[in-house]
């Protein structure tokens, strides 16, 4: 009886360089090697389910990395590196010649969106906040956004938003603020 190996794929690409990384050893498929950890960017140690969009929102995920170094999260967290392209698949590995069978299912097809890096005793997460490339569609270019992409789009060589991380809620500019408490009649 022949047995088959799932191995997860994931491919990030990076205007620099692709990242691939599979989880456990390594696997040629297409044209690229996915090993288990990338030598500049670390490994992957989690992902954050897949949350459904309603109305005008798309589904989003968060892919969580353990880099080797801050300045690793920090390359990674870089303003251009916003809506690089985040595929996820799950492949059949032949036991005896570890090659992918067939066509591995693609999982996920991805841009990245935002990174928030997370610091604790001995450990270093940074989390990889992705949205569905379809999100594209949504966007209506009106207003501002609150992100150094846009931010340097408007003011070429101004940085005053690349070290804006860990924010916990995106805030519009220029938008009117939600009433606060209630109104009585």
């Amino acid at each position: 009886m022949e047995r088959v190996l799932l191995t997860g794929l994931m491919k990030l690409e990076l205007p620099v360089r692709p990242i691939c990384i599979c989880d456990g050893g390594f696997v040629s498929w297409n044209g690229d090697t996915y090993r288990a950890d990338d030598e500049d960017f670390g490994i992957i140690v989690g992902f954050q389910a897949l949350t459904e969009g309603t109305g005008d929102e798309a589904p989003a995920g968060v892919l969580q990395m353990a880099p080797p170094s801050t300045a690793a999260a920090a390359l990674l967290s870089t303003p251009g590196y916003q809506g690089a392209r985040l595929r996820l698949w799950v492949a059949e590995i032949h036991e005896i010649t570890g090659t992918v069978i067939g066509e591995p299912d693609l999982m996920a097809d991805w841009q990245v969106d935002s990174t928030r890096l997370r610091i604790g005793r001995g450990t270093r997460i940074l989390e990889i906040g992705c949205v569905t490339r379809g999100q594209r569609l949504m966007l209506n270019n009106d207003g501002n956004a609150l992100s150094s992409a846009y931010h340097r789009a408007l003011h070429p060589g101004e940085a005053g938003l690349d070290n804006a991380t860990g924010l916990t809620t995106d805030v519009a500019w220029g938008t009117a603020s939600r009433p606060r408490g209630t109104a009585s009649a």
